[in-house]
């Protein structure tokens, strides 16, 4: 029974996301067998706000702002 939980940043549309949701169930059932209706798909949207990486986010990257400068990470 495959629980298939996928964090994704917001900006897809729903054909894109829904086709997601098939390409996944369709791996689950080639890959370990599992029947597609024990598979659960789950996809959460994540803000380009919230989603950082390198201590700049989604959204500061799409604006071309510059990672801003610590200690840790040197300009």
């Amino acid at each position: 029974m495959p629980l298939i939980d996928v964090s994704i940043a917001e900006g897809r549309s729903p054909q894109q996301l829904r086709n997601l949701v098939s390409a996944l169930h369709r791996a689950a059932e080639e890959s370990v067998g599992a029947v597609p209706e024990n598979t659960t798909v789950i996809i959460r949207e994540v803000p380009t706000t919230h989603w950082s990486k390198a201590d700049q986010t989604i959204a500061e990257r799409q604006q071309g702002a510059p990672a801003p400068v610590t200690e840790g990470n040197p300009a």
